[in-house]
């Protein structure tokens, strides 16, 4: 017999702005969570760079949704930063980022449509430079890991519980 926890379907959406270095580390987290969940067909993985209102879609469809951004909480650079269900909306006002803005409607809209996800969390980094330029700090790089880990261990816990 199947473990029924293990059918829990989860969306792991990743968005941030590569060009602007640790503004990505959503982006750059994917492809190790591809690898550790490249066997579990109920775990999927959008690259959702800045696609703003194009993310609907997927948020409207997922029932448990991830999001992975940096998050400006005027942390140390490289704080691994969590937020929960209501806590998500209020970030983004702190955050000065166009494709931000474009993801809290996003947010708005699947509530008002009623098609929010039942559980929604997000987790990030807090950005060390948000200057023009590709690929993470040395100090937010060498977190990704850890970061991918408590990404990791917060899907197990869903299971769990579910």
């Amino acid at each position: 017999m199947k473990d029924r926890k293990l059918d829990k379907k989860i969306t792991i959406l990743g968005i941030g702005n590569t060009l602007f270095s640790d503004e990505g580390v959503g982006i750059h987290l994917l492809p190790i969570l591809e690898k550790a969940f490249k066997d579990d067909e109920n775990i999927e993985i959008i690259e959702g760079l800045t696609d703003g209102m194009k993310l609907l879609g997927p948020v409207e469809d997922a029932e448990n949704l991830i999001i992975i951004d940096a998050i400006n909480a005027g942390k140390e650079g490289g704080t691994i930063i969590k937020l929960e269900a209501e806590e998500i909306p209020a970030y983004f006002g702190i955050k000065m980022s166009v494709h931000q803005l474009g993801f809290q409607e996003v947010l708005l809209a699947a509530k008002m449509r009623e098609r929010y996800p039942k559980e929604i969390i997000m987790f990030g980094m807090q950005p060390s430079s948000l200057q023009l330029g590709i690929g993470l700090t040395e100090t937010n790089q060498s977190k990704l890991e850890e970061l991918a880990t408590v990404v990791v261990n917060h899907v197990n816990s869903w299971r769990i519980v579910s």
